[in-house]
């Protein structure tokens, strides 16, 4: 089986539906020459033509206005965004009409089409090249959202998000996209055994990444995309103080796997939920919402965030902003000696 970064992933998982499937379509800024931003369209200009690879204007409600009418009149398009930053400008286009056009038809007209974009900081990317927006995308319905953490669900994830009748936005956490994180040593090294052939995650579905091993206090600890590595160091971390914890990677943000949550959340009592974006209104909320809703008579303590400051995203203290292994660690500390 070989090894690939989530880059070769993303890559595969495109040249394998491209071949499967002549309506398949990628369009966005420098995506074909040139490769993209991060080369994970590298090669498929050449292997498809500049018809089926199509390099764009830099006008994101341009391409995604194009890519909509596309899906429309039958072809499945996947459209980069080079940097998530940028798709402010296609807001309008993906939560006006995207998410809408299925509902609005009564089924008449679905929107088959994906939209990947890179997000998340880690590559001294300053402020308009490290945010996450996943929460304003979670609030539309009509969309599904997805966030890989490596790149077995990076494949499998997109090949599901084009296979799909919905419209799909996909995350990727361009800190890990091709190896550990620059400056740190926690940052778990995200090459992994990647199938060659064609296979699917399914949309909806968390994976549970470090079970519970019996020794220790438990507690779930819930977070997505590149945080996933930094609470796997924190787990370990916490597993020397008798701190026992199940790490959920979520996978797919909307819809989010509830039983996988409420499953764990009454094993344990005690949660945790960890994200890279703002903490107000941030995605996380969500998550601790639904725990206190559907799970409340199995809590032992009050659900606990970890997540980025309410600041822009800084460029020099950016290891500051993003949750480290410690900050994860203490909340992990909190919830499992709360009295």
């Amino acid at each position: 089986m070989p090894k690939m970064n989530i880059i070769q992933a993303v890559n595969d998982a495109l040249t394998l539906a491209m071949r499967a499937d002549p309506r398949i379509v990628v369009l966005g800024e420098d995506v074909g020459k040139f490769g993209g931003v991060f080369r994970a369209t590298l090669g498929l200009q050449e292997a498809f033509g500049p018809d089926r690879v199509i390099d764009t204007p830099l006008a994101e409600s341009g391409i995604i206005g194009t890519a909509i009418g596309m899906a429309i009149y039958g072809t499945r398009p996947v459209a980069e965004i080079q940097f998530s930053d940028f798709i402010y400008p296609a807001f309008d286009q993906i939560v006006n009409e995207l998410a809408k056009y299925r509902y609005r038809s009564g089924g008449e007209y679905p929107c088959p089409m994906v939209i990947r974009t890179p997000v998340g900081g880690g590559i001294r990317g300053g402020h308009y090249h490290s945010q996450s927006p996943e929460a304003l995308f979670c609030h539309q319905a009509g969309l599904i959202v997805v966030q890989p953490s490596n790149p077995y669900d990076a494949k499998g994830l997109l090949l599901s998000a084009i296979a799909s009748d919905d419209p799909v936005l996909v995350l990727e956490p361009k800190r890990v996209y091709r190896g550990p994180d620059h400056g740190t040593n926690w940052t778990a090294h995200p090459k992994g055994n990647v199938p060659a052939g064609e296979y699917r995650v399914p949309l909806g579905k968390a994976s549970i990444t470090r079970a519970l091993s019996g020794g220790g206090t438990p507690v779930t600890l819930i977070s997505y995309g590149a945080m996933v590595h930094t609470c796997e160091k924190a787990a370990e971390l916490a597993q020397a103080q008798a701190i026992d914890v199940e790490l959920i990677d979520l996978r797919s943000l909307l819809p989010y796997d509830l039983e996988a949550i409420c499953e764990s959340a009454k094993k344990t009592g005690r949660v945790v939920v960890a994200h890279e974006a703002p903490r107000t209104c941030g995605y996380g909320a969500e998550i601790v919402a639904t725990v206190a809703e559907a799970c409340f008579d199995w809590l032992e303590a009050p659900v606990v965030r970890v997540t980025g400051w309410d600041t822009p995203f800084p460029y020099a203290l950016e290891a500051v902003y993003m949750p480290d292994p410690n900050r994860v660690l203490r909340a992990l500390q909190s919830v499992a000696h709360y009295q």
